[in-house]
């Protein structure tokens, strides 16, 4: 069971219901579940539009049912900002848990979506961001990490989560706190999503990555020559990120190859070793 619900991120009333159904069905994949059943979490003004509210509503339940679940419900309470979420229920067989802890020294990384969301909507929410950018963030955080979560079970995946608040480096150094290891991050090989880095070098930036920041002091070593925007895009909050997921060296070609033949992205961002904590290196 899990659950989750925030404040609209985009204008669009159907996208806004697809990305936060997105969001709240994604733990139930980081732990290699499958979604049956989910119950709505609403907060709505009196005086916001019904129409909009079918449309906020219509686009979670296209998730669900994507998904392969059902709506079973839910509960609407009035607040002054609209907020809408949901309750998940999963199932998944005890042997077949995804967990964070796990990684191996040796293993290689991989991340399954492009960095950048929450960049590129404190843009837009700035009227600074193009509208292919904002577009590429919404069909981004809308896309279920439904068939990314077999994908890397196939693959052998040891270790697993989902990318979201806590960033890249945030989740990443949970994965390697749990698995008492060390993470090494290669920039170079982490997709942004377009404008995101353009934005951040102009200082359009989230409050949520200066806490993250904060929180990841001394577990979490930059190398000098990380430019600053690249970092702010590293340690963004993500909505609906992609899955970070672990698996021994040899079976990383057997990886790429999996998620290419399936139309899914997937990109090696770094490796397990000895130690503890996250390194980004140049």
């Amino acid at each position: 069971m899990t659950t989750d619900f925030f404040a609209p991120l985009v204008d669009d009333p159907y996208a806004y219901g697809a990305i936060a159904a997105a969001n709240a069905l994604s733990d139930v994949y980081a732990m290699g579940g499958e979604v049956v059943l989910a119950l709505n979490i609403a907060a709505f003004p009196e005086d916001l539009p019904a129409d909009v509210v079918a449309e906020i509503l219509r686009g979670g339940a296209d998730k669900v049912t994507e998904a392969g679940g059902i709506v079973a419900g839910g509960h609407t309470i009035i607040d002054a900002e609209p907020k809408f979420g949901l309750c998940v229920m999963g199932l998944v067989h005890p042997a077949r848990v995804l967990m964070k802890g796990g990684a191996r020294p040796g293993d290689a990384l991989f991340l399954t979506k492009p960095l950048g969301t929450g960049i590129v909507t404190t843009a837009a929410k700035q009227d600074a961001a193009a509208a292919e950018h904002l577009s590429a963030a919404i069909e981004s955080m809308a896309r279920l990490n439904r068939h990314a979560s077999h994908l890397a079970r196939e693959a052998g995946a040891r270790a697993l989560t989902d990318i979201t608040g806590y960033s890249l480096l945030g989740h990443g150094y949970e994965m390697a706190a749990a698995s008492g290891v060390a993470f090494r991050i290669a920039p170079s090989r982490v997709r942004l999503l377009p404008g995101a880095l353009e934005y951040a070098d102009r200082g359009i930036v989230t409050g949520g990555a200066a806490r993250n920041r904060q929180y990841l002091a001394g577990k979490v070593r930059v190398a000098n020559e990380i430019p600053e925007a690249l970092e702010h895009v590293l340690f963004d909050p993500q909505t609906s990120g992609g899955l970070l997921f672990a698996v021994p060296s040899e079976r990383s070609d057997g990886a790429e190859a999996a998620f290419a033949d399936a139309g899914e992205s997937v990109w090696q961002v770094g490796n397990v070793v000895a130690g503890e904590g996250v390194e980004v290196v140049a």
